[in-house]
C-alpha cells in the first residue's frame, strides 16, 4: 500500500541527513523510479522534502537529521491524518502505519493527530441502496501499479464479450464507489471497470509507464470523453428558479442555465430556461416525466414526442385502476 510506504519514506528520511533515490529504493525494496515518484509526491503534497542536485546531492527533510518528524507543521500533520484516517479505519496495514507515525511525531502534535484520524467517517453505502462490496482484484491491481508490473486480465466488456489481454497498469480510480483501472496497451491508453475483471494476474514483466504520467490529467480526459457520449441529446425546458437544483441533481454536469441573453446565469424573474442533456431523447423524457406540469419542454420535438408517448402509456395502464 502506497500510504504505508510513504510513511516509511518519511521515517527513513528523518533518520539521515540526506539520501539518494537509489539508496531509498534499496532500503524499501522498490525500483528507483518508484522511490523517486514517492519523494516527488511528498514534496508536491507540501511535506518539507527537497532535492539537492549534483555530486553529493540527494533528498532531505528540511532541518536535517532528526529523531522525530519535526519537519512537519501542525497543519500538515492534521491534513495527513484527516486524509489517512478513513482509510486506516478499514485497513489493518494503514492503521498500523498511522500508529507508527503517531509515535514518531513530536509530543505536542500527537493529540491533534489522533483526533484528526477519527474525525472523518466514509460511508460508501447510498441511502436506500444495497451495500457495495469491495471490487474484486482491486488489491492485486494496486500492487501491480506500485511494483510497475504488467497484468494479465480476463475482461468482460460492456457488450458481454470476454477476452484475455495484457496491460501496463498506470493507476486505479474510485468514481463514486465504482473502481476503474487506467492502463497502457498496444492500442493506447484504456480504461477498465474493475468489477468486470473476471481474473487478474501480475506478471514478472516490467510495465511501461510514461515518465511524465499525470494520472489526474489522464482521468480528466476519460471523464470528458464519457460525458460527451452521455449528452448527445439536449432539451430546453422552463422551470421555476428554485427547482434548478433538482434538475442539477438529476442530470449532473449536463445542465446549463440561461438568462435572457443566453449567458450562464440564473434569471431573476422566477423562471429559468435550462438546457439538459442525456444520451437519447427517451433518456431525457424519462428524467422529466415525473415533473408533470412542473416543467415546460420547449424542444426538441423528439423529446416532446417521447414524453407524449410515455404519458399515453401511463394513462392506458392506470386509467381504469
Amino acid at each position: 500500500m502506497r500510504a504505508d510506504r510513504l510513511i516509511q519514506v518519511l521515517l527513513h528520511l528523518q533518520s539521515r541527513p540526506r539520501v539518494t533515490a537509489g539508496e531509498l529504493a534499496g532500503a524499501l525494496e522498490v525500483s528507483v523510479a518508484t522511490a523517486r515518484r514517492d519523494l516527488e509526491a511528498l514534496s508536491a503534497a507540501g511535506v518539507p522534502v527537497y532535492a539537492q542536485r549534483g555530486r553529493g546531492g540527494g533528498w532531505s527533510l528540511l532541518g536535517g537529521s532528526r529523531t522525530d518528524l519535526s519537519g512537519l507543521t501542525a497543519p500538515e500533520v492534521r491534513a495527513l491524518f484527516l486524509l489517512a484516517g478513513p482509510v486506516a479505519a478499514a485497513d489493518g496495514d494503514a492503521s498500523a502505519a498511522l500508529r507508527k507515525l503517531v509515535r514518531a511525531l513530536p509530543t505536542p502534535f500527537r493529540a491533534e493527530a489522533e483526533a484528526a484520524a477519527v474525525a472523518t467517517v466514509v460511508d460508501h453505502e447510498r441511502w436506500g441502496a444495497v451495500t457495495r462490496e469491495r471490487a474484486p482484484h482491486l488489491e492485486t491491481l494496486q500492487g501491480a501499479v506500485v511494483r510497475q508490473r504488467r497484468v494479465r486480465l480476463r475482461y468482460t466488456g460492456a457488450t458481454g464479450r470476454t477476452s484475455d489481454r495484457v496491460v501496463h497498469p498506470w493507476g486505479v480510480v474510485d468514481k463514486d464507489g465504482t473502481w476503474y483501472l487506467l492502463a497502457g496497451t498496444d492500442g493506447g491508453p484504456r480504461t477498465y471497470r474493475v468489477d468486470r475483471i473476471a481474473d487478474a494476474g501480475v506478471t514478472d514483466e516490467p510495465a511501461e509507464v510514461p515518465p511524465d504520467l499525470d494520472l489526474g490529467a489522464v482521468w480528466a480526459q476519460v471523464v470528458e470523453e464519457v460525458e460527451a457520449l452521455r449528452s448527445t441529446t439536449w432539451a430546453t425546458v422552463r422551470v421555476r428558479e428554485r427547482h434548478v437544483g433538482v434538475l442539477r441533481a438529476q442530470f449532473g454536469r449536463h445542465v446549463r442555465v440561461e438568462d435572457g441573453t443566453g449567458a450562464e446565469a440564473v434569471p431573476v424573474d422566477g423562471m429559468a430556461r435550462v438546457h439538459v442533456g442525456a444520451p437519447t431523447p427517451l433518456d431525457v423524457a424519462r428524467h422529466l416525466a415525473g415533473w408533470g406540469d412542473g416543467v415546460e419542454v420547449e424542444g426538441p420535438p423528439e423529446v416532446r414526442a417521447e414524453l407524449a408517448r410515455l404519458g399515453a402509456e401511463l394513462v392506458a395502464r392506470y386509467r381504469d385502476r
